[in-house]
């Protein structure tokens, strides 16, 4: 361990440098580069109170840590002190350290919009306190929570009864893990369906947990989808909406907020925020509960869902996906209407325009008389396919219309077209295709009488193939340095460019949009769609004209495979004015597709890079007698040819029957690749290049573990003696109560906590030996010109008057130094390789801790704990590696063996690991028990 050691091979220094800059830059987009917060924060006019509700004493009992509680404010939070209810109820449930006053943004906008409708409805919002558990690291209490959810449901119901409109179920809105604890209810054996008829969730993973830690946390998921999946039919009466945060939400990818494909049936919605109408921002994990855009679309929703009859939620289901739909996905720019009527009398005083150009603008401004303009359809359809209109006017009146066989320029009775229409940000359109309408004689725009306001319309027939282009991306590994390149020449007022072959996640590009425009007058703004068909996540962007505009272009969930769908640039466009489009891939960003999908997966590739190296250091033991450097030996033995072949083969295997049966047959459980790519979040070559990330993390943790051993022992060698180095022996009576203490101490608290106060011992250990070896170190070599000197002058005067005999016995002894010394060198390069498997197992296991200590005021034993029975194993294993040497370990008969075993225990992890973090403990485990048999044996 002197400088020479310490001295970092080039080549692989610059190697792995690399490799671990490209994480660190993909980290980096996932962070840091996303589109700017467009959400307003939602504020409260009075001060909000919450009035918490009193539960059964046998519930209060069993679950002490919770509370429920009714929001309020002001004259309201006074009038429901008494608990006399007449709203309808929705509960919410906050998510992973959320807290219950989260409410108050939808509280708060639905008490304002009661107050609009005079309180002729109005809701009661209630709040579940979780006591901001950490229910995304730990899922012992997912299954706790959602029984006291159940709980709440039963109280709340009970404070509506005898009410002459008493509601029957409840609505729920989940915000993270809440909305999963929502969907797990219908999984009780005691809950009844009926209680639930509306499910918003907001920013839940609904498909797979983050980060799988613990076996409680995926049993649950599985159990919860399973049921949805296989009762699907069951949950038709429960419509259940899904909104994701977009790719400001770095906590929780929006791929995993959509609902498992096989329980999208009719009453199941999912979103990303982007896409929601009068919205269009994507939201961060926290801002979506407050992002004032989604919650007034919500509280819109939740007003439109009421049935005047009940004076309560819709029972009926397809009224209730027609509102989430028209607030959710596309907005007519119309106030919802169940089922608006067919046709509409034109009636009114107005002038009436035939226009019979195939292209027209026409400008408003404080226009005193009303118009109608027509436009004749029988010489449009043969030369045009298709017609488009705009309206800046973003009110929610009634703007376009369809006469039915009129022979004359003008008709009394019509077809209300405007429900066909989509709103954007700075304009309402609506396309229709000629052919879709046979019975139109004319097309009718409206333009009322206005005073004080200034808009634009503008119509245009055309036919689809002039204004739909194809743009085919570039491929991966152009890396930017190549472009596909589009020019729109034509002064038309919409182009579709299709992307052709983007359709997995791995795909990421920047889109560059530059506009020329004739003349220098002013133009509404241009609006750029990035439409994606085949989910609800399109993002749109507002341009100034003539512009230059840069849009990043990558999924949240990759094209299914009977889809043919092609995404789509929809460009939204001003008159005489030229778009160039330039499309480029985008490096940084593909290395962020593969952060945001697979970053979970990371720790699993270094620890099997570490254990790869840890068995080539038993190997190199073997056959030379030395252990070797942690960083000279991941260099040559972490090698992803020595795993990946055969996962990908097994993987290959599995397609066929008579391999899964014998898979089956051997209660093997499903690779976590095969599970992976039927989530659509796994593509080529993704796990080498994890494997090789995982190679350079481990590298550069290595070298960090090695610095930080070196700084410590070089402050304790300033402030305490070293001790003479000395064998030291495996078990005595003194370990042997440290290590009962310390399972009693996993038995009866947390076995995290136990496995933490070993990893100190340890930690300690190492820096002890480091210091003495240095300390031995200094003195064999002797560092200091004094010491030389006085050393030479002392050999003089032995030689002269020691006899031969003890010349020959300092001779022995200082081969016996140095033989000591090369044997605890050999140790201490061991030592260092398993604290460094050792810290991986601590962090897996840090979640479940800070979750005991976080609630260690109501339990001080954590129950269900995920790592009891493994802490006790570890401790024994750790309490005898923290004294053994590498002269046991080399005359055992079981080191070849134990040498051999971290190959396949490297594969195993890789195989079934990555979606199960909290297997990764046991195989490092595992290869440590059998080098403790080294020890003994």
């Amino acid at each position: 361990m002197g400088r020479a050691g310490w001295r970092l091979p080039a080549v692989p220094a610059i190697f792995y440098g690399a490799l671990a800059a490209l994480v660190l830059l993909g980290v980096r987009d996932v962070l840091f580069f996303y589109e700017e917060n467009r959400c307003s924060m939602t504020y409260m006019y009075e001060y909000p109170e919450y009035l918490k509700i009193k539960l059964p004493k046998k519930t209060a009992r069993r679950y002490p840590a919770y509370e429920l509680y009714l929001y309020g404010e002001g004259n309201y939070a006074e009038e429901n002190k008494n608990l006399l209810l007449t709203g309808i109820p929705v509960l919410f449930l906050p998510g992973n350290a959320g807290s219950y006053k989260q409410v108050r943004s939808l509280g708060s906008i639905a008490l304002r919009k009661a107050e609009d409708v005079d309180f002729k409805y109005h809701f009661n919002f209630f709040s579940v306190n979780f006591n901001e558990e950490l229910v995304a690291l730990y899922g012992g209490s997912l299954q706790r929570q959602t029984k006291f959810v159940h709980e709440c449901i039963k109280v709340i119901l009970k404070l509506y009864r005898d009410r002459e409109f008493a509601p029957t179920s409840v609505a729920i809105v989940g915000h993270s893990m809440g909305g999963l604890v929502a969907r797990a209810l219908l999984t009780l054996k005691n809950f009844k369906p009926e209680l639930i008829n509306l499910l918003i969730t907001q920013a839940t993973p609904h498909v797979a947990p983050v980060m799988p830690l613990d076996k409680y946390l995926t049993d649950f998921y599985t159990a919860v989808n399973n049921h949805w999946i296989l009762k699907a039919q069951d949950l038709r009466n429960l419509t259940t909406l899904s909104v994701a945060g977009g790719f400001r939400d770095y906590q929780v990818r929006s791929g995993l907020a959509f609902l498992p494909r096989l329980s999208q049936h009719d009453s199941a919605l999912s979103v990303v925020s982007s896409a929601v109408p009068r919205a269009w921002a994507s939201t961060d994990h926290l801002s979506i509960v407050w992002c004032k855009e989604l919650i007034l679309a919500t509280i819109r929703a939740f007003f439109d869902l009421i049935d005047e009859n009940t004076r309560q939620i819709t029972e009926d289901p397809k009224k209730r996906m027609s509102v989430l739909n028209h607030h959710f996905v596309r907005h007519p720019a119309k106030i919802f209407e169940e089922n608006p009527e067919a046709f509409t009398e034109l009636a009114g005083p107005f002038m009436w325009i035939t226009v019979k150009a195939s292209k027209w603008t026409y400008s408003v401004y404080n226009d005193s008389d009303g118009k109608y303009f027509t436009f004749p359809l029988a010489s449009h359809r043969k030369s045009y396919s298709h017609v488009y209109c705009g309206n800046t006017m973003l009110d929610t009146s009634s703007w376009i219309y369809g006469c039915i066989n009129s022979n004359s320029s003008m008709c009394r009775e019509a077809n209300d077209l405007s429900w066909r229409a989509e709103l954007l940000p700075t304009t309402k359109v609506a396309i229709l295709k000629l052919q879709d309408y046979p019975s139109l004689s004319h097309i009718v725009i409206q333009v009322p009488p206005t005073v004080g306001n200034k808009y634009t319309l503008d119509c245009e027939f055309f036919k689809d193939d002039s204004r739909t282009v194809q743009l085919p991306v570039t491929h991966l590994f152009s890396f930017g340095l190549t472009s596909s390149k589009i020019l729109l020449n034509s002064s038309g007022l919409l182009y579709n460019v299709q992307l052709q072959h983007f359709n997995q996640i791995y795909q990421a590009f920047k889109i560059n949009i530059e506009s020329h425009c004739q003349s220098l007058q002013e133009r509404k703004p241009s609006v750029y769609r990035l439409h994606i068909p085949w989910s609800h996540e399109d993002s749109i962007i507002v341009a100034k004209v003539p512009s230059f505009t840069e849009i990043s272009a990558k999924l949240h969930i990759a094209q299914p495979q009977n889809d043919s769908r092609v995404p789509e640039l929809n460009i939204y466009s001003s008159s005489d004015c030229q778009y160039e489009v330039i499309l480029k891939t985008s490096l940084l960003q593909v290395l962020g597709q593969i952060i945001r999908f697979h970053a979970g997966a990371l720790p699993v590739y270094v620890v099997s890079n570490i254990l790869l190296t840890y068995g080539g250091q038993l190997s190199t033991l073997i056959s030379t007698g030395q252990c070797s450097d942690f960083s000279l030996e991941l260099v040559r033995t972490a090698k992803p040819y020595k795993v990946e072949p055969l996962i990908s083969i097994v993987v290959f295997l599995q397609r066929f029957n008579w391999f899964r049966e014998i898979w089956e047959s051997m209660s093997l459980p499903e690779v976590d690749t095969a599970v992976l790519s039927s989530q659509d979040a796994s593509f080529p070559l993704v796990s080498l290049i994890l494997f090789l990330f995982g190679t350079g993390i481990a590298y550069w943790s290595g070298v960090f573990f090695s610095t930080s051993l070196r700084l410590f022992s070089s402050l304790w060698l300033t402030l305490i003696r070293p001790t003479v180095l000395q064998k030291a022996k495996l078990i005595t009576p003194r370990r042997l109560c440290g290590v009962l203490s310390l399972a009693l101490v996993s038995w009866t608290t947390c076995g995290a906590f136990a496995v933490f106060i070993i990893y100190l011992q340890y930690l300690f250990k190492v820096i002890k030996l480091h210091v003495n070896v240095r300390a031995e170190r200094n003195v064999l070599s002797g560092d200091s010109d004094d010491s030389k000197e006085s050393s030479q002058n002392s050999s003089i005067h032995t030689i002269k008057n020691q006899s031969s005999v003890d010349r020959i016995s300092e001779a022995k002894q200082s081969l016996s130094n140095i033989m000591t010394m090369a044997e605890a060198v050999n140790s201490l390069k061991m030592h260092v390789t398993i604290l460094n498997l050792f810290t991986w197992i601590v962090l897996l296991n840090l979640p479940s801790l800070i979750y005991w200590l976080k609630n260690l005021s109501y339990n001080v034993r954590l129950d269900p704990d995920p790592c009891r029975s493994t802490a006790i194993i570890i401790i024994c294993v750790i309490e005898i590696l923290m004294n053994s040497s590498t002269s046991e370990v080399k005359s055992s008969k079981l080191l070849k063996i134990a040498a051999k075993v971290p190959l396949p225990l490297s594969v195993a992890m890789l195989a079934f690991g990555r979606m199960h973090l909290y297997k990764v403990p046991h195989f490092v485990t595992f290869s440590l028990l059998l080098h403790v048999l080294c020890c003994i044996v």
